[in-house]
């Protein structure tokens, strides 16, 4: 036993030294092709891969090579560190291949990084590792002692899965000198032993013979397998059962029902009684046969019990026997052809697929290989691939049966981000079979849209005064793109504000677009505010856009009117700058409207906050002065009467319009007088009563020496102008129209606006004796309103000449808080 053991292995090395051809591969039609013996173990070598496709087994291993198949057994395999194509599992050709010449395997090498593929075919050979075996080593015959010399037995035929020389070559027959063996060569090749019966029988000599039918194959050393026959001689019986045909043929479709009669067999017997009674049974029927047909031994009908496929066996034969009861039989052949249905769907089989692939990619960049197959045959194998046409790829033919899937246009990622890809498979049956695959690909995100502003331009209004770090508004930008390159970022773009910068002023959130006030603004200061913001999204390069936003600082009423005159007292100025006093003089001869004074004031504040208006909230004579509702001009509402005080105190509130409305209080003194000495006795009999005895006399004598020296300085002045008047006229030709210089104290300045303080003026003529002194009031001296307010980059206009004639001079201070009007010439003087 040991020595046939090392010589089957001795056998198995010389056949693996001659039979393994590597190489014979193809570069146009890329196939290769190995042969290898069967039963080499586990992890045999088949080929090298890697030198026939003239790579380095590096390369095959970075590319992702690998091996695929069609067969759900996965029989080869591929070593990355070598590139050699070696066996997965043992190789039995006859259990690969049974009943086949030529067993060939195939199977296809993946290459990963180029997206290609190799077809594989190994060629199993076959080695002498199966004795001839007889499916019945028993067998039991029985002859009429009245056969005649001759007559034929068919015995049951030995198998041998191996194939070639190896396969069953001959049979012998040893034992008895009553039969012989004869071998009968059908035309597929195939040798059918029979028994010949070659001497005449005789019961009474012999009952039964014993013989030995051996069958060899033609291996090196030869395998055989051996059969026993044991023929009975039976009492004579001298007619055998007939078939009515030598050969039954039949074709049935794969998809006939189980239990359908395929055919009914006939034999007929010329005896009479029990001699003629025939039963049927199978002598001649493959494994696989017996298990889908049944044969009824009374009727002689052939059955199916097991569900017939075209793609496992496409014809069976049946060797069937008609026996009497007298053990006379004869023997027919049943052949048995299927034909082909189409009840196989085509397979799709994804070999190679990505699941991701970015939306920049090119037309044609492959995204799947698939391989395709059905099982039918003819035009129900016939297999077409098609794909939906609303997506953007098209299918390619690689091979005979692969296909790849390539993108037909440019993706986009914002349009579509996923892709789910049906790939279909149709026969050419009839009904036609289709299968399907669905290919899931992501598509990746490119930076290839900027952030985008959810409106055009943007426009806030902020009120002053706003507290620092006060919220103005949120932009929003939106980005199509998908993750880091749809992240917005905001940023102000460069810019200054009066000189500063930009940022000093606003400032906007990286993350959320929100602009923040950085500093209080005030309306008189800052009334505008124009800025652009930037969006920039996250990708590599980053993509922006600007949007433009115009702040517009609203107005509030922050600012109380400033009362411009009366100027404020001394003892105002020790308030909150809200009251205001001046000393008017009136003459008790006014006529109802005459103007008395003009309360003059300005607003910071802008539109409805700097609307003035006027109102006397407080008179000791309340019917006597009445003020004007907007001109604040103070003016008699009837004339004064003997019985009316001398002296008058008017409290005028001035107002804006502004909510809350804000105030000014300016207070004058009003004193009936027909001339500066009553004025002045006026005042020091007022303030008489709150001083020493000595007091009057002496406030007197200050003020005039007060107007002693301000008369000096008056007609010092009063020369050079002339003198300069006159100089000026030497140098240039008069001009009409022109404008004489006005002193600047005649005119306040207040955010860009002048205001021409004294709105009339009266001629004084003075003498020693203050008690004689005139007054004469301008005919032309009062003016109803204030002068409109000048744009702020020209000079406010002057009065002119014969204007200036008529106004009086700046007032002079003079004790106890009295303000004068003098002419610049007097009229006579005493």
């Amino acid at each position: 036993m040991c020595a046939a053991r090392e010589g089957l292995w001795g056998r198995r090395q010389r056949a693996l030294l001659c039979c393994v051809l590597v190489a014979t591969w193809k570069a146009a039609c890329g196939q290769l092709r190995y042969s290898v013996p069967e039963e080499l173990p586990k992890g045999s070598f088949v080929g090298d891969v890697a030198k026939d496709l003239a790579l380095q087994p590096a390369a095959l291993r970075d590319r992702g090579a690998r091996v695929v198949s069609a067969d759900k057994t996965q029989y080869f395999t591929l070593r990355a560190n070598s590139g050699h194509l070696v066996t997965a599992e043992r190789l039995d050709r006859e259990q690969l291949c049974e009943g086949v010449q030529r067993c060939v395997l195939r199977c296809e090498v993946i290459v990963e990084g180029e997206m290609k593929v190799y077809e594989i075919e190994v060629e199993i050979m076959d080695i002498n590792d199966n004795a001839p075996s007889f499916s019945e080593i028993q067998i039991e015959e029985t002859l009429s002692e009245t056969t005649g010399l001759g007559t034929r037995m068919h015995l049951s035929k030995a198998h041998d899965p191996d194939v070639g020389v190896n396969s069953l070559q001959s049979y012998e027959l040893s034992g008895d000198e009553h039969f012989s063996l004869s071998v009968q060569v059908g035309a597929d090749g195939e040798k059918r032993p029979e028994l010949v019966l070659a001497k005449a029988l005789d019961r009474e000599e012999a009952a039964f013979h014993e013989l030995v039918l051996r069958a060899s194959d033609g291996g090196e050393p030869a395998r055989t397998g051996t059969a026993r026959i044991r023929v009975s001689v039976l009492d004579a019986n001298d007619n055998a059962p007939v078939f009515s045909q030598a050969v039954y043929a039949v074709r049935v479709p794969e998809d006939v029902p189980v239990g359908t009669t395929l055919l009914t067999l006939t034999a007929t017997d010329a005896d009479e009684g029990i001699n003629g009674d025939v039963k049927y049974s199978l002598k001649k029927i493959t494994e696989k046969a017996s298990k889908m047909f049944h044969l009824d031994p009374e009727t002689g009908s052939i059955r199916l019990v097991r569900t017939l496929d075209f793609e496992e066996s496409d014809s069976y034969e049946l060797g069937v026997q008609a026996r009497d009861s007298g053990e006379l039989f004869d023997t027919a052949m049943v052949s048995i052809s299927v034909t082909d249905v189409n009840d196989n769907a085509p397979e799709i089989s994804v070999r190679s697929a990505l699941s991701e692939i970015s939306e920049d990619a090119p037309p044609g960049t492959v995204v799947a290989l698939l391989h395709v197959q059905d099982r039918d045959s003819g035009a129900n194998g016939e297999v077409r691939c098609s794909i939906e046409e609303s997506v953007p790829f098209r299918l390619e033919r690689a091979l005979d049966n692969y296909y790849s899937v390539v993108t037909s246009r440019e993706l986009d990622r914002e349009e579509v981000s996923e892709y789910n890809v049906t790939v279909w498979a149709s026969d050419g049956g009839s009904p036609s079979l289709r299968s399907s695959a669905v290919l899931a690909l992501r598509v990746l995100d490119v930076n290839d849209n900027a952030p985008v502003f959810a409106e055009a331009r943007y426009s806030v209004r902020l009120p002053e005064n706003n507290a620092e770090g006060a919220l103005v508004l949120t932009v929003r930008a939106w980005d199509a793109d998908w993750g880091q390159n749809a992240r917005v970022r905001y940023r102000l773009a460069e810019g200054r504000v009066r000189g500063a910068p930009l940022s000093s002023y606003v400032s906007v959130q990286a993350e959320t677009g929100a602009l923040y006030a950085l500093r209080s603004f005030d309306y008189e200061e800052v009334r505008e505010v124009g800025l652009w913001v930037r969006a920039e999204d996250g990708g590599a390069p980053a993509l922006s856009s600007n949007v433009s936003v115009r702040l517009l600082i609203v107005d509030e009423n922050d600012n109380a009117p400033q009362v411009l005159y009366p100027p404020a007292s001394s003892a105002a100025a020790g308030w909150a700058g809200a009251v205001w006093t001046g000393v008017e003089l009136a003459p008790r001869s006014a006529e109802p409207g005459a103007l008395v004074a003009k309360v003059v004031a300005v607003d910071a504040d802008a539109g409805q906050n700097a609307w003035l208006s006027y109102e006397l909230a407080k008179a000791t004579e309340p019917g006597l002065f009445r003020v004007g509702l907007h001109s604040g001009e103070v003016r008699t509402a009837r004339s004064p009467l003997a019985r009316d005080a001398p002296r008058h105190s008017l409290v005028v509130v001035v107002k804006d319009q502004g909510r809350p409305a804000l105030s000014a209080t300016a207070t004058l003194t009003v004193v009936l007088a027909e001339s500066v000495a009553e004025l002045l006795s006026e005042l020091g009999s007022a303030a008489a009563p709150a001083e020493p005895g000595g007091s009057l006399t002496r406030w007197l004598v200050l003020a005039v020496a007060a107007v002693s020296c301000l008369f000096v300085a008056f007609l010092l002045l009063l020369l050079a102008l002339r003198l300069r008047r006159w100089r000026r006229s030497q140098l240039l030709p008069p001009a009409s129209g022109a404008l004489r210089g006005v002193p600047a104290s005649h005119f306040v300045g207040i955010d860009g606006v002048r205001a021409f303080l004294h709105s009339y003026s009266h001629e004084v003529s003075l003498t020693a004796d203050s008690r004689k002194s005139q007054r004469r009031w301008a005919a032309d001296s009062c003016c109803n309103t204030l002068p409109a307010r000048p744009p702020p980059d020209k000079a406010a206009p002057l009065l002119g000449e014969d204007a200036a004639g008529a106004r009086g001079a700046p007032p002079d201070a003079l004790p106890g808080g009295i303000y004068l009007n003098a002419e610049k010439s007097m009229r006579s003087f005493v």
